[in-house]
């Protein structure tokens, strides 16, 4: 049976959807395969990522890796890791960071996509909007989350987002780069070698 990823891909390529509301012309940032078992859900595209159509092409994306314990080229082989943000496209800027993700493409193409990746294993949920998504009925602060790691374990890991604005909570929560990191580390190694 064919795949119908190819053409859903196609489609959101060519997505206007939010373009009203958006600060710079529709760019969808993601990367998808029917063979990925490891699937990154995230909030949207930074302006870094936009300008090169990347994703996690900016310092996010460097401690991701690192947290992840792979290097560039596995990490942008999409046949190893799905990329999958809860919007595809720049939300623009606001006071404190960038915008919340436009909801269009969650509530358009999100199911359709997961459908398409049957191999998935583990989705590490980077930061508040793809959590809200992925724990939806999870009522605690993003501390309380993380902290619950293992009630998830392995399928749904919730991370904190790799953003250099979160430093400070790394430096608060030391437990989390000494005892969660070395756990996904190795869970990520088994997947990639098996």
């Amino acid at each position: 049976m064919p795949s119908k990823l190819e053409p859903l891909l196609k489609q959101i390529r060519s997505c206007r959807i939010c373009e009203q509301h958006l600060p710079l012309s529709p760019r969808p940032v993601l990367q998808l395969s029917a063979k990925a078992r490891i699937l990154i859900a995230g909030q949207a595209p930074g302006r870094k990522v936009h300008q090169s159509g990347k994703p996690f092409d900016d310092a996010s994306g460097k401690r991701l890796r690192e947290w992840m314990g792979i290097s560039d080229n596995t990490f942008y082989d999409a046949d190893q890791v799905a990329i999958l943000p809860m919007g595809f496209c720049f939300p623009g800027t606001g006071k404190s960071g960038d915008l919340p993700p436009r909801p269009e493409c969650s509530l358009t193409w999100r199911l359709q996509l997961l459908e398409q990746m049957p191999k998935i294993k583990i989705t590490l949920v980077l930061g508040q909007y793809a959590q809200a998504y992925h724990f939806s009925d999870f009522k605690g602060s993003l501390t309380e989350l993380v902290k619950s790691w293992q009630n998830y374990w392995p399928e749904l890991v919730p991370l904190p987002h790799p953003s250099p604005r979160n430093n400070r909570w790394l430096k608060q929560n030391p437990w989390f780069e000494k005892e969660m990191i070395p756990k996904l580390q190795q869970q990520i190694k088994n997947l990639l070698n098996n």
